[in-house]
């Protein structure tokens, strides 16, 4: 009983830092607006965050791992919150400068900021997903776990969208100083995240040295390395769709506190996902889930595309100033990307199972590998970004649709295990 106590104990707090981590990466989003602001920025500009953000992801990947296995996953997450500290209040300070007189030093410093947090989200990433992959029992059950964390992890966004448009009346006028109250709710989020852990006891399984020789190892395995593309390209869908409406509706004059409210639709659609994929994830497969959601993905992403402008829905918002609800018609195309929220939900925890069964030894270095191959997310927001600048901000959800038709081909295929270790 005790050891099943400890254990729950364990959970909890791998659960909770699912759910910080959501919070502090999507605070990225609403900042791109704000980014924009500074000055005449380009779309592929206005993504620094999300640059800075997931780079740190290549580099800290592999690192992470070797933390883990050298300090064991309590000292490592305490590492991560200490790194995110810095990383906030650098950010935070970017925004007490003055851009009229110095844009480039501004974005030099935000940069940095966004940067340090990124590798603060890698470290806490890769304590969270094998910890609770681990404490589920692998397989199904692991997924299932993952699942649960992730409801929580969309609980947060949603959080983080909301309290951005409470907090900032006019996005498309706000300076990055005026983000200051969320970024200070960050900030005691890892404060208070800290102490928690530090004072936690977590039973941990002892650590097989990480070694730099077992890469190789793992990229052996053709469906591992297939899965770490399918991870990489994963990140274009999860943060390319709300990101880029986000975007879209600023653009189309739509007041910031309603946006706000429509793009949290997205990370609710993920989290009613969640619960739905913790609920059945013992008994459906990985590879069923991603293959019916990454279908799924490209119908809705097409059908937004493609749907008429003039066709419009309701949707519900709330003026802050005011504290009333809202009503803001938006075109039906629009409501159909938010939907793919509903998608995206299951996808990492399936295809991070998927990718590294039969590993056996290689698994701790493959979970390294994993967390590289999310700074995937600032190379598809520079493509998709690109392509924005060049067209328009439909057109740049072809990005999506590719992105959504390999892992259509990975769960078919590429996830089929060719050899297992002992």
């Amino acid at each position: 009983m005790s050891q099943e106590k400890k254990q729950w104990g364990a959970i909890i707090i791998m659960i909770a830092l699912f759910a910080m981590i959501a919070f502090v990466t999507n605070l990225c989003t609403p900042m791109a607006t704000i980014i924009k602001n500074q000055g005449e920025i380009s779309n592929v500009l206005a993504q620094i965050g999300n640059y800075g953000n997931f780079v740190a992801y290549l580099i800290m990947g592999i690192p992470a791992g070797m933390l883990i296995s050298k300090y064991g996953y309590k000292k490592t997450a305490l590492i991560g919150l200490f790194v995110g500290i810095v990383g906030i209040l650098i950010q935070w300070y970017s925004g007490q400068l003055d851009a009229k007189e110095n844009l480039g030093l501004v974005f030099g410093v935000y940069l940095i900021g966004a940067f340090i947090a990124g590798l603060c989200m890698c470290i806490l990433n890769c304590v969270v997903n094998p910890m609770l992959n681990l404490l589920g029992g692998g397989g199904n059950k692991g997924n299932q776990l993952i699942q649960v964390g992730g409801v929580f992890n969309s609980t947060a966004a949603v959080a983080c969208y909301i309290l951005m448009g409470a907090l900032i009346a006019d996005a498309s006028k706000a300076k990055i100083s005026d983000a200051t109250p969320a970024l200070m709710i960050a900030l005691a989020i890892f404060v208070v995240a800290f102490i928690v852990i530090l004072m936690t006891k977590i039973e941990e399984p002892k650590q097989a040295p990480v070694k730099l020789d077992l890469i190789k190892g793992a990229m052996s395995h053709r469906h591992f390395a297939l899965g770490a593309l399918a991870i990489f390209l994963y990140m274009g869908i999860e943060v390319g769709v709300p990101n880029f409406v986000q975007q879209y509706l600023i653009a189309d004059n739509i007041p910031a506190s309603t946006v706000g409210m429509l793009v949290a639709v997205y990370w609710f659609m993920m989290l009613i996902g969640r619960f739905v994929g913790a609920s059945i994830g013992n008994k459906v497969s990985s590879r069923a889930m991603i293959t019916t959601v990454s279908s799924v993905t490209i119908i809705l992403v097409l059908f937004g595309m493609f749907a008429p402008t003039d066709v419009l829905v309701s949707f519900p918002g709330v003026d802050w100033g005011k504290l009333e609800m809202i009503w803001q018609e938006i075109p039906v195309g629009i409501f159909a990307f938010l939907l793919v929220g509903l998608c995206t939900s299951v996808m990492w925890g399936a295809i991070f199972n998927m990718a590294v069964e039969g590993l056996g030894k290689y698994t701790a270095i493959a979970s390294g590998i994993f967390m590289t191959m999310v700074f995937g997310c600032a190379v598809m927001m520079f493509i998709q970004a690109s392509v924005a600048d060049m067209t328009d901000y439909i057109t740049s959800f072809w990005v999506v649709v590719f992105c959504a038709a390999y892992l259509l081909f990975y769960a078919l295929v590429g996830s089929r295990v060719t050899k297992r270790e002992e």
